[in-house]
């Protein structure tokens, strides 16, 4: 009877991740029996997962198990929880997609489908993360499963939560509608029967501004929603904390201001000022004016046309003709986000503070221990210590939060590698292309190209 352990005529290697476990076998010929085998593996470590049926053909058929590796044990992978998320029994997200007349204009009637809210309503429902399923490797340790990320209502105005969180009612009758940061909001809705003008003077509201007419010039409208015109704007200003949507189009005249923090829609923009935290889009043309969006600006319909101005995008500019035959001077400039900018400006001065603040703290700290030491601390000063370390370790968890955002902004700024400008039919000479920090001038016309980063330089690829 061969009495030869078995670690002479094979090893056990367990894989790096502990979820399975090989058989290598040598030249040499052995015998055993499928019970010696687990055996063999239990001494090696091997705990979880065993297939006995392998063993038993290994066992049965051992001639061709000679220089092989053979898997005989695998252990279960963790599973990781499901994220929670927010149902909103509304459609917040709809992107809502104007209808072009054959001559050109655009029907802008759907914006009038309002998500209309009664007081007490149930707006949106929280559904919370699940656990993870442990797993468990050859050698019987326990893997744990990682949790999903759990979520939380971002909650605005008019809008309250159950005790549990996981339920958001109206606490008004108005527009549901989410705002900057993704907040959710019940607003209630201002309209105007006809034009912005002296008839009804500035508007300032809490909520959203629906003008049956036209802004003229010189009026202003500010809004803590949306901002509807079913009509022109001229040169007058408009500030939404939404969207901003205008049946027809924006005549500056060089004056004014239209700002959105989320986006701008409109037929034509000409001579004026227009900024978005994220999109503008424009069905027909943009002539000689400024426009800056924190994301994209989208110029691509019957006509889809820039001529003169600078056009400023975060992400990416398309256009289907950009410049014209008389070399009109065009700026287009991609991977620009100013407000960005100007919030790390804002950041570093609130660090700055905050940091000046806490060594105060720390001062003030440090003269109180000695005090305690030495047995001199009044009620007075101990109450003065408790609410310094509170204020320390409340003042320690702002700083990491701002540093966490300066970090956040200054890698997006640096990064203008996803930027591009599309042209879809065609660009002119006289027009000017930034990129983050590179800049190619146009100086022939080109046809169906877009234009990003490639090797330190401004390229052109064809569409």
């Amino acid at each position: 009877m061969d009495t030869t352990p078995l670690s002479e005529y094979m090893d056990v290697v367990i894989s790096e991740d502990r979820l399975s476990a090989i058989i290598q076998f040598n030249q040499k010929e052995f015998q055993c029996t499928a019970d010696e085998l687990e055996e063999f593996l239990r001494q090696n470590g091997i705990k979880f997962g065993i297939n006995k049926e392998v063993l038993a053909l290994i066992a049965k058929e051992k001639d061709k198990s000679i220089y092989n590796r053979v898997t005989v044990a695998n252990g279960i992978a963790p599973k990781d929880g499901e994220d929670g998320f927010i149902k909103y029994l509304f459609n917040l997200e709809e992107e809502k997609k104007p209808i072009v007349q054959e001559d050109g204009r655009v029907d802008f009637r759907e914006v009038l489908s309002l998500n209309n809210v009664r007081k007490g309503q149930l707006i949106a429902e929280r559904f919370p993360a699940t656990d993870g399923k442990d797993g468990m490797t050859v050698t019987g340790q326990t893997i744990p499963g990682k949790k999903g990320k759990d979520t939380h209502f971002k909650i605005g105005k008019n809008v309250v939560a159950d005790e549990k969180k996981m339920r958001l009612y109206a606490t008004i009758d108005g527009l549901v509608a989410l705002t900057e940061n993704d907040r959710i909001n019940v607003f209630p809705v201002y309209e105007v029967n006809g034009d912005v003008d002296y008839n009804i003077g500035n508007i300032d509201f809490v909520g959203t501004v629906v003008v049956r007419g036209n802004v003229l010039s010189g009026f202003r409208i500010k809004a803590s929603g949306d901002i509807r015109v079913i009509g022109g704007v001229e040169g007058a200003e408009l500030y939404a904390d939404g969207s901003i949507e205008i049946t027809s189009g924006i005549l500056g005249g060089n004056k004014g201001l239209v700002k959105a923090k989320k986006n701008v829609k409109c037929s034509f923009i000409q001579d004026a000022n227009v900024e978005a935290g994220e999109d503008i889009i424009v069905n027909q043309s943009i002539l000689h004016s400024r426009i800056r969006a924190g994301r994209n600006v989208i110029c691509q319909g019957s006509k889809g046309l820039i001529v003169g101005g600078v056009i400023q995008a975060g992400q990416q500019v398309t256009a289907r003709v950009i410049g014209n035959s008389t070399s009109t001077p065009t700026t287009i400039e991609v991977g620009v986000r100013p407000d960005l900018r100007n919030e790390l400006s804002e950041l570093r001065a609130k660090v700055k503070e905050l940091t000046e603040n806490a060594d105060k703290t720390d001062k003030a700290l440090t003269l109180l221990d000695q005090m305690a030491n030495a047995g001199q601390l009044t009620p007075d000063r101990m109450a003065m210590r408790i609410r310094l370390s509170s204020t320390k370790r409340q003042t320690a968890e702002e700083l990491g939060r701002l540093r966490e955002r300066m970090l956040e902004i200054e890698k997006s700024l640096e990064d203008a590698s996803h930027s591009k400008v599309e042209v879809i039919h065609t660009i002119h000479p006289g027009s000017k292309i930034v990129i983050g920090r590179y800049t190619r001038f146009i100086k022939d016309p080109v046809k169906h190209v877009t234009f990003r980063l490639t090797d330190g330089e401004v390229g052109m690829i064809s569409n």
